[in-house]
């Protein structure tokens, strides 16, 4: 039961000791249960990775929003899933929860945790796996010096399947690409629309660290002609190979980096002229690495996975 401070209820925590480290443990009324985590991150993206294989979890929004909450939980960015396969030819499914406790179809810093997880877990021995997600199937790789690739697929540009409305828009070409202009905050800004299994949009800004992302993100990601909403990425072109950036996800806010934010970002680069993959992604919290062969070619994402440290949580 909680205690009272002051009149007010407060979650009582059991201190629980891993591998030398104290966690707190917060205990819940609603017939709570211990759930074992592992605390990951890439380039400063962070996770909390739960193996949904060896124990049962059942992911309502409101417990991810709580595993997720920087100051009631855990804290993480996302809350990913290793389940069971549901189709023939896989390894595992893979199932991404933003800090907000909604599902997503993608997350490329997820992706590579994935890997590490399931490696030092023992779930696989695999270098190479074939993982099911909502946005389909990924390959993603454990390299030689530790590392992780992701095969993060095909880039798509049409918009109704990102899925963006255009309609009424003309766009501005630039190089082989189609800019969207929109509407924020009074101003129009051009955009490059696209997926890499979840919709972003990306634009290209003078000093990533002057660009009014905590401002103009939600705009974007909450703007009606995105009807899923949409990840909001500022880029900064540092040279032809490299670019710094900023990402405002969706359901997350500002996060430190996002791998399919910095594909995206080659991508949009890539396509309006401006950048030749490979492309190192200089992100706040670290640094990436992208390459695209073009038209028809999937994006590749490496980049480091590591693992944080583990607990139990009383859910």
């Amino acid at each position: 039961m909680p205690c009272s401070v002051g009149g007010f209820a407060v979650p009582e925590y059991r201190v629980v000791q891993v591998a030398g480290t104290v966690v707190a443990a917060h205990l819940s009324d609603n017939d709570p249960m211990r759930l074992r985590f592992t605390k990951m991150q890439g380039a400063g993206n962070d996770f909390v990775m739960i193996d949904a294989i060896a124990q049962p979890f059942e992911p309502t929004p409101e417990r991810v929003r709580r595993l997720a909450d920087r100051r009631y939980g855990i804290g993480a960015d996302q809350v990913l899933l290793v389940e069971r396969p549901t189709q023939p030819g896989v390894d595992f499914r893979y199932r991404i929860f933003n800090a907000d406790g909604g599902e997503v179809e993608q997350c490329g810093n997820g992706a590579r945790c994935f890997v590490k997880f399931v490696h030092e877990r023992g779930l696989s021995a695999k270098r190479a796996l074939r993982v099911e997600t909502a946005a389909g199937v990924i390959e993603p790789m454990l390299e030689d010096d530790g590392s992780v690739t992701v095969d993060m697929g095909v880039p798509v540009f049409e918009p109704s399947r990102v899925p963006f409305a255009a309609e009424g828009l003309v766009a501005v070409a630039q190089g082989r690409a189609r800019l969207w202009p929109l509407s924020v905050h009074g101003r129009e800004v051009l955009l490059s629309v696209l997926s890499l299994g979840n919709p972003h949009a990306v634009q290209v800004v003078t000093d990533v660290e002057a660009a009014p992302v905590g401002k103009d993100g939600p705009v974007i990601e909450h703007h009606a002609r995105f009807p899923r909403r949409v990840n909001a990425g500022f880029m900064q072109v540092l040279n032809r190979h490299a670019i710094r950036l900023r990402v405002w996800e969706r359901g997350a806010g500002e996060t430190l980096a996002c791998g399919s934010g910095a594909c995206a970002a080659a991508v949009a680069g890539i396509t309006r002229g401006l950048l030749d993959s490979p492309v190192t992604v200089q992100a706040r919290g670290g640094q990436l690495r992208v390459a695209w062969d073009g038209d028809g070619a999937p994006v590749r994402l490496s980049g480091p996975a590591e693992t944080v440290f583990e607990g139990e949580i009383e859910i």
